[in-house]
């Protein structure tokens, strides 16, 4: 790994870390994080040569596998047409028809450059709507960089917000209020104190920025309640879940419909892209229609627009069968590999999802996370890394699989993953 090394190395004077996103800087598990220079199917290529079944994703929104024909050649087209125009496209009508049709809660969408975008508009639409500030938020969810979200809790959950950055102020950090997640409880608590304050609450349906840790019978449902008993606007955050947990995403897996949601990755195809929707009448005050401001120069950018067409055309009712078949494999071969190593583990999957922890019993929100043994997980990491099987970087993120696994991949990482637990024990 000569070259990612001196990549690495010349990177670090030139940017923060050296790397464009922290994790990436493989700080939680050490080492020299490999720089990738191709990337098709299921497998990465690093700058030295070496090839590692893939199963970051991009993050998530690889999920028809790294440079897709049908994805390749709608880019290919799109490129030649013109790479931005800073007016409206046709893609635009067209993704943003097919997102109204595949999501019962989205009757319009408005298309920005990043999930962080999608969930900071969201919330300013939300705050608008209702006419209060506060906002809560979850222990351990993580809805991108923007001030209101780089909060942790005080001296309890469903408290008054602390600033978890430098940078974020304490008045940035008074109008939102955390609680833990599955535990409608705490919620309910804060609820009864401020509800008529409460603008929204913003959740993960299925988080996946602490592991993947799915929502509790009745968790979902208890929100929104919550929310409808109160006036409060109920936001899915499915930047991570939609179109990925299912053709409706969580949305539609769990049968309970927010009043908005904020969608990235699988809608972009890999590209840079993000978008927040929800009922016409809330959309519908947002500008030029209202007085609810937000714009950008990039937003529907006819790449990412053609991109991520393509990509959800390509997820049909059988891609979607073959997906959880694929990951009802990986987690059962690991499941296997695990109780042969007599390793105390979690494994937690949603669709195709999943995460390893080093943890016993089932993991419901951040507080199960205390127990977690991270030590384990940097062995783990770079022994897997070793043996040709790229992870991502932190015990606290999910693992992705796409229609580009098959099942002799799963069985060369369930091998992987067996040799990998021998003396964490």
């Amino acid at each position: 790994m000569e070259r990612s090394r001196s990549l690495f190395e010349k990177a670090r004077t030139l940017m923060p870390g050296g790397v464009s996103s922290p994790v990436r800087a493989f700080r939680a598990v050490g080492g020299t994080p490999r720089f990738i220079t191709s990337a098709r199917g299921c497998w990465l290529e690093d700058a030295d040569g070496r090839r590692y079944v893939d199963y970051i994703g991009s993050w998530g929104p690889m999920i028809l596998g790294h440079a897709h024909p049908d994805v390749v050649a709608a880019l290919e087209e799109a490129v030649g047409r013109g790479t931005s125009f800073g007016a409206p496209c046709p893609g635009e009508v067209a993704l943003a028809e097919e997102i109204v049709a595949r999501v019962p809660s989205v009757e319009m969408v408005r298309f920005v450059n990043s999930g962080t975008e999608a969930t900071m508009s969201a919330v300013r639409l939300a705050r608008a709507a209702t006419g209060r500030a506060v906002v809560v938020k979850f222990a351990g969810a993580y809805h991108g960089h923007g001030d209101a979200f780089l909060i942790q809790a005080g001296s309890g959950a469903a408290t008054f917000g602390l600033p978890d950055s430098p940078g974020v102020t304490p008045g940035a950090a008074r109008d939102t209020r955390v609680a833990r997640y599955n535990d409608l409880e705490d919620v309910e608590r804060l609820f009864g104190a401020e509800g008529e304050a409460i603008a929204a609450v913003i959740v993960e349906p299925v988080a996946g920025n602490m592991g993947v840790v799915p929502p509790e019978r009745g968790f979902l449902e208890g929100l929104r309640s919550l929310c409808d008993r109160y006036g409060a606007l109920l936001i899915f955050d499915e930047v991570m879940t939609g179109f990925r947990v299912g053709p409706a995403g969580a949305e539609g897996r769990y049968g309970v419909r927010p009043d908005l949601g904020t969608f990235g990755k699988v809608i972009g195809g890999g590209l840079p892209v993000g978008a927040y929707g929800g009922r016409a009448d809330l959309m519908s005050m947002v500008a030029p229609e209202g007085p609810v401001y937000q714009a950008g120069t990039l937003s529907g950018n006819p790449l990412a627009m053609a991109a991520g067409l393509a990509t959800l055309k390509a997820l049909t009712a059988d891609a979607y069968e073959r997906l959880e078949q694929l990951s009802a494999h990986l987690q059962a071969r690991l499941e296997r590999a695990c109780e042969e190593a007599s390793v105390p583990v979690t494994i937690q999957r949603v669709g195709s999802m999943l995460t390893l922890f080093f943890v016993p019993g089932p993991v419901r929100n951040m507080d199960d996370l205390s127990a977690a043994d991270h030590g384990r997980f940097r062995v783990f990491f770079n022994r897997m890394l070793e043996a040709g099987v790229h992870l991502p970087p932190s015990g606290y993120e999910a693992w992705f699989v796409s229609l580009a696994h098959d099942t002799a991949v799963i069985e060369r990482t369930g091998e992987a993953v067996r040799r990998a637990l021998r003396g964490l024990a």
